[in-house]
C-alpha cells in the first residue's frame, strides 16, 4: 500500500514516532527532539504505558504507540494458553489506554481495535502478533488519511502567503495541512509559541515546519496577542486532545489565552479533530494535572530558588464562542452544531 505519510517531515514519519519491531517497541523521544534524536526501547506493554505517561511522545504519537504496545503485549503472551493470552491482551488493552487520564476515551478506540484483531486471530488459530501489528499499521494509516482530508480543509482557510500561529504540536495535521499548501503553492508563514515546560512548540511544531522546507518563527508563550497585530496573523490553529459534543474544546495549557487574544483582534481560531462522542459535556472532561517540579526547569535546568512552588494542569478549556469552526473530516462545522457531524 502506499503509506499516507508519504513527504512528511522526519518526525511524522511512521518508524519515527513508534513502531513494533522483534519483541520491542521503539518510540521517538520527542520530549528532546530535534536536540537530540533518540529513541525510547520498550521491552513491555506496561513500558510503552509508562512512556506514554512521561511524555515520551505526545499529541497523535500516544495513539500510534498504543497500537504498538498491543502487538507488543502479543508478543509477551505469546506461548500462553489462548484462555489467558485473551486475558492478558483484555488487561494491556486498559493498561495502555488509562495510561494518560485526559485521553481516556480516544486511547481505548486504539487499544480495543488492536484488541479485536488479537481476538479474531486466537480464535481462528492465525499468528497473533502479526494480526495485531498489522491492525496497528491500518489503524495508523487510516488516522493519517482522516487527518490528510482535516489538512486540506484547514489549508483551504489559509489566505495566499498568510501568516498562521500554531499552538503547541498538532502532529498530523500539521504536516498534511503544509502537504496541502505545498500542492496549492501556497507559502504559507507558521509563527509558534514555544510551549513550555516541554516545548512542543519550539521543537517539535517548528522543527516539523522547517522539515518541510516553509518559513517558521517562534515565539515565547508570552507573545502571541502582540505579534498577531505586528505580524499581521490571519489564522490562529490548533489540534484538541478532546472536542466536546457542547463545544468546549481541551488542548494544550494557553490554547485559551491564544484564542481570547485572537477573539479580539479579530482573527478566526480553527480547531483541527472529530467531536468526541463519549464526552457530551465539558464536566465528563478530567484535566491532567502533572508534575509541578516540571515548571520550575527549563529543560533539564532549575530556573528558581529553593522552596517556590510550581502548578501544571496540562490543559485548558476554551468556550465555543471563541471557536470560528471545527474542521473535521467532513467539513468545518460550528462548535454549536457538532451534532451535524
Amino acid at each position: 500500500m502506499e503509506r499516507a505519510d508519504r513527504d512528511l517531515a522526519f518526525i511524522l514519519r511512521y518508524e519515527n514516532v513508534a513502531w513494533y519491531e522483534n519483541g520491542m517497541v521503539r518510540i521517538l523521544d520527542r520530549r528532546i527532539y530535534p536536540v537530540k534524536t533518540e529513541y525510547v526501547s520498550c521491552k513491555t506493554h506496561r513500558e510503552v504505558a509508562q512512556a506514554l505517561t512521561d511524555m515520551v511522545t505526545q499529541s497523535g504519537g500516544p495513539y500510534t504507540a498504543a497500537g504498538m504496545g498491543m502487538a507488543l503485549a502479543a508478543y509477551e503472551c505469546r506461548d500462553m494458553k489462548a484462555e489467558e493470552q485473551l486475558k492478558f491482551l483484555r488487561q494491556a488493552s486498559e493498561t495502555i489506554a488509562t495510561a494518560r487520564p485526559t485521553t481516556v476515551a480516544k486511547m481505548r478506540k486504539s487499544t480495543h481495535s488492536a484488541l479485536s484483531a488479537g481476538e479474531k486471530a486466537l480464535s481462528e488459530g492465525g499468528n497473533v502478533v502479526d494480526a495485531v501489528f498489522e491492525q496497528a499499521l491500518k489503524d495508523t494509516d487510516k488516522r493519517y488519511q482522516t487527518y490528510e482530508i482535516i489538512g486540506r480543509f484547514l489549508a483551504a482557510k489559509f489566505p495566499p502567503g498568510g501568516t498562521v500561529m500554531t499552538q503547541c504540536w498538532a502532529e498530523t495535521v500539521v504536516g498534511m495541512m503544509l502537504r496541502a499548501c505545498r500542492e496549492n503553492n501556497n507559502n504559507i508563514k507558521v509563527i509558534c509559541p514555544e510551549t513550555r515546560p516541554y516545548y512542543q512548540g519550539a521543537r517539535l511544531t517548528a522543527s516539523c515546519v522547517r522539515d518541510m522546507g516553509f518559513d517558521v518563527t517562534v515565539i515565547t508563550d508570552n507573545m502571541p496577542a502582540y505579534v498577531m497585530e505586528k505580524k499581521n496573523v490571519d489564522v490562529f490553529t490548533s489540534a484538541a486532545d478532546v472536542i466536546c459534543m457542547d463545544g468546549h474544546i481541551v488542548n494544550k495549557i494557553g490554547t485559551f489565552q491564544i484564542a481570547l487574544a485572537a477573539h479580539y483582534r479579530g482573527i478566526p481560531y480553527y480547531v483541527s479533530g472529530n467531536p468526541n462522542k463519549a464526552h457530551e459535556l465539558i464536566s465528563s472532561v478530567n484535566i491532567e494535572e502533572r508534575d509541578p517540579e516540571l515548571v520550575l526547569h527549563s529543560l533539564d535546568t532549575k530556573i528558581t530558588m529553593d522552596g517556590v512552588k510550581g502548578y501544571y494542569p496540562a490543559f485548558d478549556i476554551t468556550p465555543p464562542h471563541f471557536v470560528g469552526g471545527v474542521v473535521t473530516d467532513k467539513g468545518i462545522y460550528s462548535p454549536y452544531n457538532l451534532r451535524a457531524y
